[in-house]
């Protein structure tokens, strides 16, 4: 039934009550009304749908998301809707390039939402070879020549460190008040093969630590007219068991792998809807988390590369699997530890964590003890500033000092059985420790940075320490 009616005759219906009458109204209309509002009684009496005004077609709902499991299997943050759509999840095996020193490699990646049909603006990154290094004994000897502030370029800095190198755009998230939303976990690893690899905003530099020297760089370079924003910044990065691929993850969610022999992006995907606060290897499997929560456990030689998932209430600010690959830990910035089983294939639900643990602060400082697997350690906040060792089978704490500092990272040193802090205020320094079950002892403390330590790395023979401050140096340290 065609039923013809004003727009205030119906915020009039809606509202429970008649319209007034309006001046000049005629009978007409009220005798519409009364037709209107008898069809709906009769409708909703019947259990059969009322009449109404059709809504025009510009103001109609579309939504372009929608939250679901995918074939009740995984909870993610989103799924496509079209079940076809999985299989053009962002994954891309780029071919095998020549490696030029002279020029910058390019490499096109399209990368499409895990929610809609909309693509991402077209990303181009490009590898460039370090150029030859300036000399740094014209540059001492020069008063009126500025200090060079190019990543990895020396800094005459008196202190204990061996070497102090400019690290300029480190990103420095911690002091903020919501200062784990934006990620940043950990932007500084060190590879089996001595190569470190640095983050400084939406650039990873590669970096000798036998040779000493600058290797190069990767960086997004967007499309002419693009504007470049943060979304594009890495937020963690993690090398693998053989040293030969280096992961990284952006705020805008997306997981990537890097081919370091070839200098090329090997796998990119779309992982989360928000920051990922970090990721962790299990040998060639990967695992990320995001700041809302969720971990996704991925498999990127599979077509479909989500295998399991899990999630828990507070944004994730650390991740690391255990030297055994038989345990997962996360940290919240609420102040909880959960560890999750290591079984993570074929998981038809999110799984649970098998148990969990409670200090004061958030849990961002996080590793695990690699001669005595089921041991963990965690650092408090400058609020709290306790480094705490957990029984992750009882969860109980096996014991805990008080360090009257902010624990921001730390590392294990399995050759000498030592557990390397480092620390923000008041004293922003490096500390060593002695962990032989029950006593923990500290053994140095290591000064040079003048703000925050907020990353630790050490070489595979555990004879050099190699960290980045909010003071923007990168220093090198003799164990």
């Amino acid at each position: 039934m065609d039923v013809q009616i004003s727009g205030r005759m119906l915020g009039c219906l809606l509202g429970k009550r008649r319209p007034l009458p309006l001046k000049g109204q005629n009978e007409a209309d009220e005798l519409a009304y009364k037709r209107f509002k008898t069809c709906i009684i009769q409708g909703s009496s019947r259990g059969g749908p009322a009449a109404s005004t059709p809504l025009p077609s510009g103001r109609r709902c579309n939504p372009r998301i929608e939250f679901e499991t995918i074939c009740q299997r995984l909870e993610l943050e989103s799924s496509p809707r079209d079940p076809k759509q999985a299989q053009d999840v962002p994954q891309t095996r780029m071919q095998d390039l020549q490696t030029s020193v002279s020029s910058p490699q390019q490499h096109s990646i399209t990368v499409r939402r895990s929610s809609d049909t909309e693509t991402y603006k077209k990303v181009q990154w490009i590898w460039r070879a370090a150029v030859q290094p300036h000399d740094s004994s014209q540059q001492a000897d020069s008063n009126e020549r500025k200090p060079d502030l190019k990543p990895f370029a020396n800094m005459n800095v008196q202190g204990m460190a061996q070497r102090t190198l400019w690290a300029p755009s480190l990103l420095n998230d911690y002091c903020k008040k919501k200062c784990y939303e934006q990620g940043d976990t950990n932007l500084l690893d060190c590879s089996c093969d001595g190569m470190i690899a640095l983050a400084l905003g939406s650039t990873v530099y590669l970096w000798n630590s036998e040779t000493r020297a600058l290797v190069g760089h990767f960086q997004p370079s967007l499309e002419p007219g693009s504007p470049r924003c943060r979304t594009h910044t890495i937020s963690c990065l993690s090398w693998s068991g053989d040293g030969r691929t280096l992961c990284t993850g952006n705020r805008r969610g997306e997981i990537q792998l890097w081919d370091v022999d070839h200098k090329q992006s090997m796998w990119c995907f779309k992982s989360h809807l928000s920051v990922v606060g970090a990721v962790s290897w299990k040998q060639r499997l990967l695992s990320s988390g995001s700041t809302l929560g969720h971990i996704h456990h991925l498999d990127p030689r599979a077509p479909s590369p989500v295998l399991g998932a899990a999630f828990q209430e507070e944004g994730i600010c650390s991740l690391e699997w255990s030297p055994g690959n038989e345990l997962l830990a996360s940290g919240s910035k609420e102040g909880l530890l959960h560890i999750w089983e290591g079984d993570v294939a074929g998981i038809k639900t999110p799984c649970k964590p098998v148990i969990s643990m409670k200090q004061p602060s958030s849990v961002k400082a996080l590793g695990w003890c690699p001669w005595q697997r089921k041991v963990i350690a965690t650092g408090g906040g400058w609020k709290d500033g306790q480094l705490r060792i957990w029984d992750t089978q009882s969860g109980s704490c096996l014991k805990s000092i008080n360090t009257n500092s902010q624990i921001c990272c730390l590392r294990w040193a399995e050759k000498r059985r030592y557990l390397i802090t480092g620390h923000g205020l008041p004293h922003n320094l490096i500390t060593s420790w002695s962990w032989e079950f029950p006593s923990l002892n500290p053994m140095h403390q290591l000064t040079g940075h003048s703000q925050r330590v907020l990353h630790l790395a050490i070489n595979p023979d555990n004879t050099n320490i190699f960290s980045a401050g909010a003071d923007q140096r990168f220093c090198l340290w003799d164990l």
